[in-house]
């Protein structure tokens, strides 16, 4: 298990550093982001089978039950969004690419905002997980609303923008797509946090809006 936390915190430092770069692409798009981004993504997912593997060697020669059980569980569900987030990073630099040769195209602030505070999720999440603190993990949870919001208005801007300037529709539509990637990555940090809720308190609280 000490070598499975090593790698999972390997792993998400990574992620990290790869939605810091693609965001970062968006106002300076580069090909050469992008191939390196998906070169990145390959490694993240050797992480994840990886640390699969050794999840699935945990349960089937040491049979671990309680909380050492709902870790491994935990863990293999987070290694998964990880893995997601990572992908949404090498998407939101190809909608970066489109954008090369169009320095007149709109760049909301508030898409940098978002994405600054989604990559602060994914961090307080894989916190909780480290600290073993459910509090945390539910404060995650809590703000997944403000970056839904920031991302509905985004979109109300990009749309009216696309009203005014016709000619701008298609590369406004590449940042409309970012901007839904950067929102998925805080929908992902909050899968997490609910996974950490689970291994700490056994409780699950996915879909508990919904109840």
């Amino acid at each position: 298990m000490d070598s499975i936390h090593r790698d999972l915190l390997s792993m998400c430092a990574q992620v990290e550093d790869m939605i810091h770069q693609a965001v970062d692409g968006l106002k300076k798009p580069s090909q050469e982001t992008a191939d390196r981004l998906s070169e990145l993504d390959d490694e993240i997912d050797n992480w994840d089978v990886r640390i699969e593997n050794d999840c699935l060697k945990i349960l089937a020669l040491h049979q671990p039950v309680a909380n050492d059980l709902r870790r491994v569980c935990s863990v293999l569900k987070i290694i998964v969004e990880l893995e997601r987030v990572a992908d949404l990073g090498v998407h939101i630099a190809e909608r970066a690419c489109a954008l090369t040769g169009r320095p007149d195209v709109f760049i909301p602030e508030k898409l940098k905002e978002m994405a600054n505070q989604a990559v602060e999720m994914l961090r307080r999440a894989i916190d909780s997980y480290v600290e073993l603190d459910s509090k945390l993990a539910r404060n995650v949870i809590s703000n997944d609303a403000q970056v839904d919001e920031l991302n509905r208005q985004i979109i109300v801007e990009l749309t009216g923008r696309m009203q005014q300037n016709p000619d701008h529709v298609e590369p406004l539509m590449h940042l409309f797509s970012a901007s839904r990637h950067v929102e998925r990555i805080a929908d992902h940090a909050t899968n997490i946090a609910e996974d950490v809720v689970y291994m700490v308190e056994g409780d699950i609280v996915r879909h508990r809006n919904l109840e």
